[in-house]
């Protein structure tokens, strides 16, 4: 069915509750990027979230007969305080299912603006599932998020107000993707009235359906979303926000965890707020553009789209930010065990700041060091490297390594002499209450854990790293755990970090 976007963005029915959000030069990223880089303020709208503006619209066409017998949404918690908030405003009844990972800030959010909170499942997948079986059994009308033309309305007016305030040349606007409504609105407006401007998506690279989906040239369903940029936890992308994906994007980024976080640490040194992970998406992927490209001089927007943070995450995004911006990097050392070795280290070091040190010999001829420190860029950290070989020292750039930066600098130590027939695997799992201990009562009695590391840094995933004692005649079994646990997993048997501090 046809559905002309220019006509229902112009018309759309958004204002009586959404502001037209500033469009607010980044000083300090675009000298840095050496390019004028623009923040749309979206985390400024009274829901702290860009969600508000397709929520509303759909909901005011909506029939009387049926606004008035109430409403029903599945949300990780942007569009459900949008739902909230617009029943309200249109004196109806909101009913809104969540996932249980969804983080306390947006679940009372929602409560506060009169929704009522359904808890289910640990993915937007499976709230969205659950909702739609209480639509049917109680006669409400679904509120998608993201898969209907009256929402992909309401979230172009932002394309619609980017052209309005920015006339001057725009080389690209940069836009998260979660189940594709923004950037959908956003592209079906724009590349209308301005198709010279490059419309980029960027996703999370464990949550990549519609980078995925346009590859195939088919919309593809993900097995596994990360859950750290919830707002963009999609497993699968929206029949109608795909087909107009496939028409108007014309490049998608994927960022990782660290870039993340560090573009959520650049938007505070520019505006003092804090942007939710998914708000953050298109700053850092226009920074990776920026880098990808090598361009310079050029005008990019990127779509700060939500700010729904919950307080204790910036543990987790503060560590993680130094890796992101490449500030931080960690090294595993092997020096000789004799006088001065740690001296000639030392001066191999210089005046470098550093962020963690950890000294274990090994036996009696070297020693294991694992040394974290400050960095100006990765090539710093390649220099680091050669001045450490260059001094006889083998090492180890451990910087990108998942299972150093998540457990093994928190737990260096050494090998046990006990360890026989020692597994060592990483597995994630929804941080909830209980989850933990459901985990550790899966494994079979006859398994000795030799090795344990957990850690709550304020995640939404909950991180371990175990060393199962597993005797060869059982591995049968050990891999029937792995397929029946129901939790991601890696296995880290050969991580050279593991060989030389813990195996």
């Amino acid at each position: 069915m046809y559905c002309d976007y220019l006509v229902q963005i112009l018309t759309a029915r958004v204002y009586d509750v959404a502001q037209e959000t500033p469009l607010e030069y980044a000083p300090n990223l675009s000298a840095r990027l050496d390019n004028q880089l623009l923040l749309k303020r979206e985390d400024m709208q009274s829901v702290f979230s860009f969600k508000l503006r397709g929520a509303y619209n759909k909901m005011a066409q909506l029939p009387p007969e049926l606004l008035a017998k109430g409403v029903i949404a599945a949300s990780a918690g942007n569009h459900a305080q949008g739902v909230a908030l617009g029943a309200s405003r249109l004196g109806t009844q909101a009913i809104i299912v969540m996932p249980v990972t969804t983080p306390q800030v947006k679940v009372d959010a929602v409560k506060s603006r009169g929704g009522v909170v359904v808890l289910h499942g640990d993915t937007y997948d499976d709230a969205y599932a659950y909702a739609r079986e209480l639509e049917a059994e109680k006669g409400l009308t679904f509120i998608h998020p993201f898969d209907d033309p009256h929402v992909i309305a309401g979230q172009g007016t932002i394309g619609m107000e980017i052209l309005r305030q920015h006339q001057k040349p725009i080389h690209a606007i940069f836009v998260a993707i979660g189940g594709g409504g923004l950037i959908a609105g956003i592209a079906a407006y724009v590349k209308r009235l301005r198709p010279e401007i490059k419309i980029i998506g960027v996703e999370p690279v464990d949550a990549d359906a519609m980078s995925q989906s346009l590859h195939a040239g088919h919309r593809v369903r993900l097995s596994q979303v990360g859950l750290f940029a919830d707002g963009v936890a999609v497993r699968e992308v929206g029949e109608e926000t795909f087909r107009l994906c496939q028409q108007y994007v014309d490049d998608i980024i994927l960022v990782g965890t660290d870039d993340t976080c560090a573009a959520i640490k650049d938007v505070f040194e520019d505006t003092r707020s804090i942007v939710e992970p998914a708000g953050a998406l298109a700053i850092a992927g226009a920074k990776a553009y920026v880098e990808r490209e090598g361009i310079q001089g050029e005008t990019l927007i990127a779509v700060a789209c939500g700010a729904n943070m919950n307080f204790d995450r910036l543990r987790f995004v503060a560590e993680r930010a130094e890796f992101g911006e490449r500030r931080e990097a960690i090294f595993a050392v092997t020096i000789p065990e004799e006088p001065g070795s740690l001296r000639k280290f030392g001066d191999c070091i210089g005046r470098r700041n550093l962020t963690e040190f950890n000294y274990r010999i090994a036996d009696q001829k070297e020693a294991h060091i694992f040394v974290g420190m400050q960095i100006a860029n990765r090539a710093d950290a390649a220099n680091m490297v050669e001045t450490f070989e260059a001094n006889g020292f083998k090492t180890l750039d451990l910087t990108d390594d998942e299972l150093t930066k998540l457990h093994l600098r928190h737990m260096v130590g050494g090998h046990s002499p006990l360890a026989h027939n020692e597994l060592l695997y990483r597995f994630e799992f929804p941080e909830r209450p209980g989850a933990l201990m459901k985990f550790v009562g899966h494994m079979s009695r006859n398994w000795n854990i030799s090795l344990f590391h957990y850690r709550n840094n304020g995640s939404d995933y909950g991180r371990i790293v175990v060393g199962m004692q597993v005797p060869p005649e059982e591995m049968q079994e050990w891999q029937a755990f792995l397929d029946n646990v129901g939790y991601r997993y890696w296995d880290e048997n050969q991580n050279p970090a593991y060989t030389l501090f813990l195996g």
